[in-house]
């Protein structure tokens, strides 16, 4: 069983705006080669013939968050109120909703502690979660995962952003690559996130889970790369 811990973070976002898009690390060849598995990832997330839908989402949901959560551990003492003022990714600056629907603006880790605890809450209620035989499935349960999962993937898309240079530092880049892949080819074969909630993210999502093409002997000059334009720079997203 994975210990969980929450750490708290008694500091106040400052209210600053993330910087303006900047070279990505992550996407550059010598650490997007490197994974855990050399295999099609495909074939772990398809629906077996003989397993119920939900208790497959049930299982691999369970999973993604344990694995997640272990991943964030391994950078956590690195991701703290100071150094990470807003919870972003990219251009976006993400904003924690209470049940009530309260915006409400905290430091990534006080935002990771909402996700893992709300998730915690709710893969351990036997009512959402059952784990004993002919226990049925909520009606909401669908919904419920794919809340889970589109919190799951904020996490992992800040991990990247903010904190891949701790994660190559302590040589788990490989791991970082295959669980993201392996959460990003998951949730697209079951439709769990939008499309629109992972787009920031696709550069690296074609990476690292379309399969790379055999060689071409002769490859065709390719064409310069347009530069962004400085609005789309500067752009942020709040959700």
């Amino acid at each position: 069983m994975i210990h969980l811990s929450f750490r708290k973070s008694k500091t106040k976002p400052n209210g600053k705006k993330p910087p303006a898009e900047e070279k990505k690390q992550y996407l550059e060849p010598e650490f997007t080669k490197i994974r855990v598995v050399d295999f099609d990832l495909k074939e772990l997330v398809v629906l077996p013939r003989e397993i119920d839908l939900n208790e497959w989402l049930a299982s691999n949901t369970t999973t993604f968050f344990n694995l997640i959560n272990l991943q964030y551990s391994t950078i956590s003492e690195f991701c703290t109120g100071d150094t990470c003022q807003a919870m972003t990714a990219c251009n976006t600056i993400y904003y924690w909703y209470d049940e009530r629907g309260k915006k409400t603006k905290c430091t990534a880790p006080q935002y990771v502690d909402f996700v893992m605890s709300l998730c915690q809450k709710l893969v351990t209620d036997e009512e959402i979660f059952p784990t004993k035989y002919g226990k049925e499935f909520p009606n909401s349960f669908e919904s419920l995962v794919k809340k889970i999962c589109r919190y799951l993937f904020h996490v992992l898309a800040h991990l990247y952003w903010a904190h891949f240079k701790e994660t190559v530092a302590m040589d788990l880049q490989g791991h970082l690559n295959t669980l993201y892949a392996h959460f990003i080819v998951f949730v697209r074969e079951f439709n769990l996130v939008d499309p629109k909630e992972t787009c920031i993210m696709d550069d690296l999502s074609e990476v690292l889970c379309t399969p790379a093409p055999p060689p071409a002997p002769t490859p065709a000059p390719s064409a310069p790369a347009s530069a962004p334009s400085p609005s789309s720079q500067n752009h942020v997203t709040e959700r």
